[in-house]
């Protein structure tokens, strides 16, 4: 294990920094969960709103550098597609 102060501290910062990191990266998952839940009832209004959130949160995430600006890009993108094919048909 780290036996210098300034490894030990680091350790602690990664350590904070990852369990933090890991909980905002969840939290997009589930929203991201709850908006493809929400699309398979086909309610249009609440789909929005979810949409809305979920984006939202993915914004976040990429704005924070936990996911990357491409990555959350796509990800909106898909998920907008998704929400507007499902409810035009």
């Amino acid at each position: 294990m780290a036996t210098h102060k300034s490894v030990e501290k680091r350790a602690r910062q990664n350590q904070k920094r990852y369990l933090h990191n890991r909980a905002i990266k969840s939290s997009m998952k589930t929203r991201i969960k709850g908006l493809l839940t929400t699309l398979e009832g086909k309610n249009k209004d609440t789909a929005n709103a979810e949409l809305k959130k979920t984006i939202s949160s993915i914004s976040k995430a990429a704005s924070k550098g936990i996911i990357h600006k491409k990555a959350a890009s796509r990800k909106i993108s898909r998920l907008t597609k998704r929400v507007n094919k499902q409810l035009t048909a």
